[in-house]
């Protein structure tokens, strides 16, 4: 039987990321698109019942809203939501503003730093948790990496494990221990290509943060990042065999 995963959502109905983050995360985990099940966390976070009846949670990137700025509408909810659904121990995979969100919720610290800013493939190092830990360890101790995010993890909350790094942000990826649970700030579910797409979708905020020459040297820094897109479909493995 194919397995259904709950996709949140913290995009408008106009952003076409919205859909084409949908289709991303079904191409990689390997899954026809009616398996990956969207739910808009601008109307609210999903009940537990809801949550229940998937096989996994999935949460995917944002296009405009800030965990610092706390603008996410029923923010408070859906962080309690996070914090309920973590007790279920259930499968989750978080990416971007995912990861942002359960580090808040857990008691971390998400902050606003331009002068830290990643947006397009950098390279990402393992910590020695990692190479023990059954998801992580497919990957080598370095690889590329796709990332977009202004904001990043200040402090971590008690008792997760980081599970990556780069040269810029102290935390790339972190594990619930003793539960199937993983959050990555980097986007496994997007290749070169999904990338430059997204990239090219958000132009108009970056240019409000960037000058045209920063623009185009942050394009031209785009590279492949195969070894992430073996994370998914490990998910997939681990949390249906």
């Amino acid at each position: 039987m194919t397995p259904k995963l709950l996709l949140l959502q913290a995009r408008r109905a106009s952003d076409p990321a919205r859909q084409e983050e949908r289709v991303s995360f079904a191409k990689r985990l390997g899954l026809p698109l009616d398996a990956i099940v969207p739910h808009d966390l601008l109307q609210e976070p999903p009940s537990l019942e809801k949550v229940k009846r998937y096989d996994a949670i999935l949460i995917g990137g944002s296009g405009e809203f800030d965990v610092s700025k706390r603008n996410l509408p029923f923010f408070d909810t859906t962080l309690q939501r996070l914090r309920e659904m973590v007790d279920l121990g259930g499968p989750m995979f978080a990416s971007c503003f995912g990861f942002q969100l359960l580090v808040q919720a857990l008691g971390g610290n998400i902050i606003n730093d331009p002068a830290n800013v990643e947006i397009g493939t950098f390279k990402v190092y393992l910590t020695p948790e990692a190479q023990q830990d059954e998801l992580f360890s497919v990957l080598p101790d370095a690889f590329y990496a796709q990332l977009g995010h202004k904001e990043r993890a200040e402090s971590m909350p008690p008792g997760v494990v980081t599970l990556a790094f780069s040269d810029k942000v102290a935390h790339e990826a972190m594990r619930i221990p003793g539960k199937p649970i993983w959050a990555t700030q980097f986007h496994p579910e997007l290749d070169l290509q999904d990338h430059l797409v997204r990239f090219r979708r958000y132009l108009n905020i970056y240019a409000r943060l960037f000058t045209e020459q920063q623009i185009q040297e942050m394009l031209d820094a785009f590279k492949p990042s195969p070894e992430t897109e073996r994370l998914l479909p490990r998910f997939l493995e681990l949390i249906t065999s």
